[in-house]
């Protein structure tokens, strides 16, 4: 399938003029506009190029880590599976990235903190 980088420029250079005036908390689910990437990593679907996430830190109100989210797996040892509103998920442990909050779109919950910190101690062990 061909990439549409062309279009994800356009629709970089409008996200870059948002304000980032909101808040954005550790264990909360977005959708984010994720964009069109390189090779395996994870990329946006639709006309906003978004993907649903896993907020794992918020540094400040511009920066935080993500991990994208699924409804597709692969190897058991990069995904951990969860339930949210009935619908099975899977965040994509090794895609772990920072981002600025102008990607931000819209709030689709908060993540249970059990199934959180089992995420957390699955990220800790990749850094040996």
């Amino acid at each position: 399938m061909e990439k549409d980088f062309d279009r994800w420029n356009e629709v970089k250079k409008v996200i870059h003029a948002k304000p980032d005036d909101f808040g954005v908390h550790e264990r909360e689910l977005w959708w984010v506009s994720l964009g069109v990437n390189i090779g395996v990593e994870t990329d946006g679907k639709h006309e906003t190029f978004e993907r649903p996430v896993l907020v794992m830190r918020a540094f400040n109100r511009e920066m935080v880590w993500i991990i994208p989210a699924t409804t597709k797996t692969g190897d058991v040892r990069f995904y951990y599976k969860f339930l949210y509103g009935g619908r099975a998920y899977a965040v994509v442990l090794t895609q772990l990235r920072t981002v600025s909050t102008k990607r931000f779109i819209r709030k689709i919950g908060v993540m249970e903190s059990i199934d959180f910190e089992k995420i957390r101690g699955r990220c800790r062990s990749f850094f040996g």
